[in-house]
């Protein structure tokens, strides 16, 4: 059995995790040949990341070793695959002037999780401050992101929810179906025009898998600090990423690099549920593990949810 650093990915084509595709990628069957789906009703995707007691991800589970519940009710799982697929990622950056002695970090931090970078990935780069900015539009080349970088500079205030927004709607562009948001800031928002709730709202609906790596100061003391962490926490539950809370630039770059690698394993389950309503309603979803023999205690992680569509 395998144990690697594995992450949850949203496979959807819409807003919500709910998807009704004509065609399904590649899954094996029990030989472990290859077969096309062909699938002309609702079907969801829910993608998983499993972790041991160490925090490594584990690989090499099969389809009996997962149970979908929706609402309550379990669901048969239809669809599984545990395989690497291009992402689109964008990099949302801090460069408030609080970041003035972390951009160096921040900047290596970045140089790690590009060296996990796939030939058909795709990025583009959010900086903010009072204000939010597009500083690189969707490239294949990482190699200009971190160019935009070397130039930044630390000033003005924190627009961190304004900075998210943007960076989904820039994500409206991306060509892969895999999507993520990788954040990194020092500190909460104290400058967004975008309430919390508006964002909170926005996230739950997204097909975007949000990781934050927050860089907070334990003698923290404005309201805005001592939320931060619970904000990060939040939006990144909300879409099946992980937040990441550190009190030392110096873990920037290993904790970035660790998020590359998660981003190069996954599960993804997929069902048709036997709620065919399309009221446009969230629908809650759990994922629980068969303890496989021989391994220790493993924990798994997903999207909670999903809206239903509406036509």
């Amino acid at each position: 059995m395998a144990l690697l650093t594995a992450c949850v990915w949203a496979w959807s084509q819409s807003a919500a995790t709910a998807i009704r595709p004509e065609r399904l990628p590649p899954a094996a069957d029990s030989a472990g040949r290859e077969s096309n789906i062909r699938v002309d009703t609702q079907v969801v995707l829910i993608p998983v990341t499993v972790k041991d007691p160490l925090n490594r991800s584990v690989t090499g589970l099969e389809s009996e070793h997962f149970r979908i519940v929706e609402e309550g009710k379990e669901e048969a799982i239809t669809y599984f695959a545990s395989e690497d697929a291009p992402l689109s990622v964008g990099l949302v950056f801090d460069a408030s002037g609080s970041m003035n002695n972390k951009l160096q970090k921040s900047r290596e931090a970045a140089a790690q999780f590009f060296k996990t970078a796939g030939p058909d990935d795709e990025f583009f780069l959010i900086q903010f401050n009072d204000r939010p900015i597009l500083a690189q539009a969707f490239t294949s080349d990482p190699g200009e992101i971190q160019n935009r970088l070397t130039f930044s500079q630390a000033k003005g205030r924190t627009a961190l929810l304004d900075a998210i927004y943007l960076a989904l709607n820039e994500m409206k562009k991306a060509r892969n179906p895999r999507k993520a948001l990788l954040v990194i800031s020092d500190g909460a928002d104290n400058s967004s025009r975008y309430t919390t709730s508006e964002i909170r709202s926005l996230v739950r609906e997204a097909d975007v898998q949000i990781y934050t790596i927050g860089i907070f100061d334990t003698y923290s003391s404005t309201p805005e600090e001592m939320r931060g962490p619970g904000l990060l926490r939040e939006i990144s539950d909300q879409t099946g990423g992980r937040p990441f809370i550190i009190t030392s630039v110096n873990e920037l770059p290993d904790v970035s690099a660790k998020i590359g690698i998660e981003l190069r394993n996954q599960y993804v389950l997929g069902y048709t549920p036997s709620n065919s309503m399309r009221d446009g309603k969230y629908r809650k979803v759990k994922v629980e593990l068969v303890q496989p023999r021989g391994l220790p205690k493993l924990k798994a992680y997903w999207r909670p949810g999903y809206y239903a569509p509406t036509q």
